[in-house]
C-alpha cells in the first residue's frame, strides 16, 4: 500500500506539469491578454474587457494606436512579457515549485492571499453540501432498496427526479424568492458568509449566523447530488441483495440488519466510495460558481472566473494550480477509502 501511494505522489508532479503547460498554450494564444487589457484601461475602451469577440482591440499593434511606445515596453515589463514565452513558462514552474503565485496583475495582492482570503466560502459550500448529501442520500438509497416497488420507493423516487431535473441555480433562485424576501417570508440572508456584525457575537452566536447564511446555498448544492446518489446506493444495493452470498447468510440465521450492513454494505459501497472523488470535485470546482455569485459569496469558483476573464494570469493559473492538486489528491483518498470499506482490496497486488 505504501509503495502504491508514494507511485501515485510522485505521478502528481507531471501531471500538473503537463496540466499547466497545456492550459499555458492555450492562454497565450487567447487574445485580449494583460497587456491589452491595460493599454485598453489607459484608452477607456469598453472597461478594459478586451476578450475574444471584441472588435475593439485585437493585438498590440492595433490597441496601442496613439500610445508611446516607451510606455507599452513599460507595460509589457509590468507584466512579464518582456521576455518570450518560454522563459515565462520556466519562471512560472520555477516559482511553482515553491509554492510562489506571484501577485495579481490588478488586484495588488499576492495570489496565495487572494486565495487563502476566499478558501473559507468555497470550503464551507464544498464541505457541508458533500457531508449532507451522503449523509442523506446512503440511508435513503439503502431504504429504497430494501422497499423496492413499494409506495415510498415510488414518491421519493418521484421526488428524486423532481430534484434531479432541477438545476442547482434555478432550485436557489426558487429558494431566495420563497424563504429570503421574494415573498412575505424573509428568514435567510442572501449575502456573504457571515453578517456585518459577526465579531461582535457570542461563540453560539457566530455558529449560528455562519450556518444561517449556509442554509440557503447548501440546499440548493445538494439538490442535485443528492438525487444522483440516491439513485446510485439504491442500485449498487439491490445488485447485491440479489447475490447468492446473500441468499447464503439468510439461509444461516443471520439478521436483515446483519445481512445488509454486515455483508452488502461492504460491497455495495465500493461503488459510492468511487463516486466520492468525482462528486467532491464537481462540488467545489463546478457546481458553486453560479451558487458564489447568485448568495454573493467570495469564493474561489467566482474568483477564477473574474480572472479569467480580466486575464490576471497569476490569479489564474495558481487557481488552476491548486484546483488540480485538490483534485489529485482527492482521487488518492478515494483510493485509500476502498480499503477502509473492503480490506480484502490491495492496490499493491496491482502489480502482480
Amino acid at each position: 500500500m505504501l509503495a502504491y501511494v508514494l507511485r501515485r505522489l510522485a505521478l502528481i508532479v507531471p501531471t500538473l506539469l503537463v496540466i499547466l503547460l497545456v492550459n499555458f498554450v492555450i492562454v497565450q494564444a487567447a487574445p485580449g491578454g494583460p497587456v491589452e487589457q491595460a493599454i485598453a484601461r489607459l484608452q477607456g475602451v469598453g472597461g478594459g474587457n478586451v476578450g475574444g469577440g471584441s472588435e475593439a482591440l485585437q493585438g498590440n499593434s492595433r490597441a496601442s494606436r496613439g500610445l508611446d511606445p516607451k510606455l507599452i515596453q513599460d507595460i509589457e515589463r509590468q507584466y512579464g512579457f518582456d521576455k518570450s514565452a518560454p522563459e515565462r513558462l520556466w519562471l512560472m514552474l520555477k516559482n511553482y515549485a515553491t509554492l510562489d503565485f506571484g501577485n495579481s496583475f490588478f488586484k495588488g495582492a499576492k495570489v496565495t492571499d487572494l486565495i487563502l482570503d476566499k478558501l473559507p466560502a468555497t470550503l464551507s459550500l464544498g464541505f457541508w453540501a458533500t457531508l449532507i448529501t451522503y449523509l442523506v442520500s446512503i440511508p435513503l438509497g439503502i431504504r429504497k432498496a430494501v422497499r423496492h416497488g413499494s409506495a415510498f420507493d415510488m414518491w421519493s423516487s418521484t421526488a428524486i427526479v423532481i430534484g434531479y431535473a432541477m438545476p442547482a441555480f434555478l432550485f436557489a433562485m426558487f429558494l431566495i424568492v420563497l424563504f429570503a424576501g421574494g415573498t412575505s417570508l424573509n428568514w435567510f440572508p442572501v449575502r456573504g458568509l457571515v453578517s456585518d456584525n459577526f465579531a461582535e457575537l457570542s461563540l453560539l452566536g457566530k455558529i449560528a449566523d455562519y450556518f444561517w447564511h449556509l442554509a440557503l446555498p447548501v440546499t440548493s448544492l445538494v439538490i442535485g447530488g443528492f438525487a444522483t446518489l440516491t439513485i446510485l446506493t439504491k442500485n449498487a444495493f439491490l445488485n447485491e441483495i440479489t447475490r447468492q452470498y446473500v441468499v447464503t447468510a439468510r439461509a444461516k440465521g443471520l439478521t436483515e440488519k446483519r445481512v445488509l450492513y454486515g455483508h452488502v454494505f461492504r460491497n455495495a459501497m465500493l461503488l459510492i466510495v468511487a463516486g466520492l472523488p468525482q462528486a467532491l470535485i464537481s462540488v467545489f470546482f463546478a457546481g458553486s460558481l453560479l451558487i458564489e455569485v447568485i448568495f454573493s459569496l467570495d469564493g474561489l469558483g467566482r474568483m477564477s472566473y473574474e480572472a479569467a476573464v480580466a486575464r490576471d494570469y497569476p490569479v489564474v493559473f495558481g487557481s488552476l494550480f491548486i484546483f488540480t492538486l485538490f483534485g489529485l489528491l482527492i482521487k488518492l483518498v478515494g483510493d485509500l477509502c476502498y480499503t477502509l470499506v473492503d480490506p480484502r482490496i490491495d492496490f499493491a497486488a496491482r502489480n502482480a
